[in-house]
């Protein structure tokens, strides 16, 4: 007997143990990702046909104490490679792990391969060449610290390649990990199972492939260990025989029957092509359909539902992951009783979406994913009407007021002509975000969490205002949008999401502006100044207007289209001054009359030439940035901008002056000495979305005394 090791992934060495001990292997040993064990020559061909657990057999003809590149290589060189394969198979070899002087894998591989290569050279044989991608024989080597493990693979191309999937859905699942989490579902041959998000049908075939009692390598054409020299080709050719009619016989045998919904026909007909080619077909049923509305199957009566559903790397990326694990969880309590569920996925807080309490749960990796699989058993109480009701209210507070926002504001917005409106502000402390509309589109942006508030509590208010919005608003999942807003700390006022362009066109009293809901924190549109939008257009008639701070220059497409004469457009920013011209050229205000400025504002004003009749200027609060030479604050520094925009207005000239900085108090005294007066007008710059927060922005009309 020799001496072997089974690799697998973390977490899953005792199902490995188990299954080799059904297998006929006496006392396997569970070491770090793998299995010890001794077995003849029929066991081994036999675990390697018919584990569905392990990703490759190892046969040990070494482990040692490795402290550096010598032990090493002398460690190889004691091995009789002879023995073993012939100098016409072209070899390579694997190098897992690293150690204080072995610091390179490759470095590493490159030592045994020169005490492999020198076995057959100093006894006068040829010399077996290296194939990287045609090899037939592969030394795998560990290293963990100062022990090491030198042996050879008996497999090849990983066990997870079972020989049916050429292609996969979008997140596939290894095989082997599958097997896994069908096992430890709870679901058994016999039992029928569903997949209400099958992708390529992985977690299916590999039930039905347990079910019909068919090797998981049966359909492989290729093993190591046929280019080995003690390769036995009658002996395999019997196990492998066997194995090919045991699988024939359990398809036609099995009473389990297996369902695959998915909502994407591209990704259905790939996994019909691969239960076809696992020979499994005629025990799977796959429907194009949606999870979320799933209802039980004929005859379904005490199955498995089995499923490992998409799931983001951070909550958030995807809100619409949060309405899909709400319904799901929900159509299992109304539509599955007394069947089990098991779900896996990366996200603890998406499977509590599913508002359900686990009997047992497994961690387990996909990847480089620390991931659940969580089994639940579903009650066969019939749900009444209340129940229903009860167990999809979200949030009842937060609903029931972002309903009466809804109605109220959504009312004012038809009658206003407005595409984008805000329909809740933090209105209740606990639930502690913005939530705007821009058409059919549904924005939510959530404030940081104060420190007093546990982190996995602000995840689980998020979860529930994203579920709830959705509910109340009726939008979309997919266009629903979520955001984070924090603090600035440092160099802009705004911040890139991402590089990708997702723009979309709102109307605002008239006029049409673009915005996107995704690339950056902000839109492109401020919605609490709307107000002072309009007013600038009924104000700018004939006048020479100019913008200072214009970020994507909506107040300016407003002036030119209320009859300005004249636009000067100012911005740091070039993608944001490109934004402008955009915006402008949508509302077909084009020409040499309307000029875009890339400066820094406060640079260009020290010295700014020309005369305007009405300006605009919003600035930020505090900033620091790179390319600006100086900080700036508002309210330090309100009254030496004041100063220089003097110098520009016209004697009838008016400053529209706005800031969003709270308890702002204008230096009417500074003001007096430069020559000009202010009016607060900031109760008539307030929309209706915006009423209940008075301190938003602040707005003045400046003119000379």
């Amino acid at each position: 007997m020799n001496q072997y090791l089974a690799v697998t992934s973390n977490g899953l060495e005792n199902l490995l143990a188990q299954e080799l001990e059904e297998l006929g292997i006496s006392e396997p040993k569970p070491v770090q990702a793998g299995v010890k064990f001794k077995a003849t020559q029929e066991q081994i061909y036999r675990v390697c046909l018919w584990s569905r657990f392990a990703s490759r057999f190892v046969q040990i003809l070494s482990e040692f104490t490795c402290q550096d590149d010598m032990d090493l290589y002398l460690a190889a060189s004691a091995i009789n490679w002879v023995n073993h394969f012939h100098s016409s198979r072209r070899f390579v070899v694997d190098f897992n792990g690293t150690n204080r002087e072995i610091r390179n894998s490759q470095y590493g591989a490159m030592k045994v391969k020169d005490a492999v290569v020198d076995c057959f050279t100093k006894k006068d044989l040829p010399r077996p060449s290296i194939s990287k991608d045609l090899a037939e024989v592969r030394v795998h080597v560990r290293l963990h610290r100062d022990k090491a493990l030198i042996g050879l693979d008996l497999v090849g191309s990983g066990l997870h390649q079972r020989g049916y999937r050429t292609e996969a859905g979008r997140a596939p699942l290894r095989e082997t990990l599958a097997a896994a989490i069908i096992s430890r579902s709870g679901w058994k041959p016999g039992d029928n199972l569903l997949d209400p998000m099958c992708g390529s049908g992985t977690l299916l075939i590999e039930a039905a492939m347990k079910a019909a009692n068919m090797a998981p390598g049966v359909n492989r054409s290729k093993w190591a260990f046929e280019f080995l020299e003690d390769f036995d080709a009658e002996l395999w050719a019997t196990i492998k025989s066997e194995a090919k009619v045991q699988s024939r016989r359990g398809v036609k045998n099995t009473d389990s029957r297996f369902f695959g919904v998915d909502n994407d026909p591209r990704v259905i007909k790939t996994a019909k092509d691969n239960a076809r080619r696992a020979g499994v077909e005629d025990l799977i049923t796959f429907e194009l359909g949606d999870a979320s509305q799933i209802s039980k199957p004929e005859g379904f009566e005490n199955g498995v539902i089995v499923c490992n559903p998409p799931y983001g790397e951070r909550l958030g990326t995807e809100p619409g992951l949060i309405a899909l694990y709400t319904e799901f969880g929900h159509r299992l309590k109304t539509q599955f009783g007394g069947c089990s569920a098991s779900i896996f996925s990366s996200s603890d807080d998406l499977l509590a979406c599913l508002r359900m309490r686990a009997d047992k749960q497994f961690k387990l990796n996909n990847g480089a994913l620390q991931c659940h699989q969580k089994n639940y058993s579903i009650s066969d109480r019939v749900m009444t009407k209340g129940d229903e009701q009860k167990s999809v209210q979200v949030a009842p507070d937060f609903s029931n007021r972002l309903k009466k926002n809804l109605t109220k504001i959504g009312k004012w917005a038809r009658k206003e002509k407005l595409d984008c409106y805000r329909i809740y502000d933090a209105d209740l402390p606990e639930y502690n975000v913005a939530i705007d509309i821009y058409k059919d589109s549904v924005v939510i942006q959530e404030y940081a969490a104060p420190k007093s508030i546990p982190e996995e509590t602000a995840k689980r208010r998020l979860t529930d205002i994203i579920r709830a919005t959705i509910q109340v608003t009726g939008i979309d999942t997919n266009n629903t949008v979520l955001k984070v807003r924090q603090k600035q700390k440092g160099t802009s006022q705004y911040n890139k999401l991402a590089n990708k362009s997702s723009k979309m066109t709102v109307s605002e009293y008239g006029v049409e502006l673009i915005v996107n809901l995704h690339d950056y924190l902000d839109t492109g549109l401020f919605l609490d100044h709307k107000l002072t939008r309009k007013m600038l257009g009924q104000m700018a008639q004939g006048k020479d207007f100019l913008n200072l701070f214009a970020y994507t220059g909506t107040a300016t497409v407003h002036a030119a289209c209320g009859g300005a004469r004249t636009t000067t457009t100012v911005d740091m920013s070039n993608t944001y001054l490109d934004w402008a011209k955009e915006n402008m050229t949508l509302n077909g205000q084009v020409g040499r009359q309307h000029q875009f400025v890339q400066a820094d504002c406060l640079q260009w004003l020290e010295n700014a030439k020309g005369s305007y009749d009405l300006i605009f200027i919003d600035p930020p609060t505090f900033s620091n940035s790179k390319r600006m030479e100086q900080t700036f604050d508002i309210q330090r520094d309100h009254a030496s901008l004041m100063d220089h925009l003097k110098r520009l207005l016209t004697e009838n000239g008016t400053i529209v002056f706005s800031n969003n900085k709270r308890n702002f108090k204008m230096d009417f005294e500074a003001l007096e000495q430069i020559g000009l007066t202010a009016e607060n007008i900031s109760h008539k710059t307030l929309p209706l979305d915006f009423a209940r927060n008075k301190q938003i922005h602040n707005c003045w009309l400046v003119k000379h005394k």
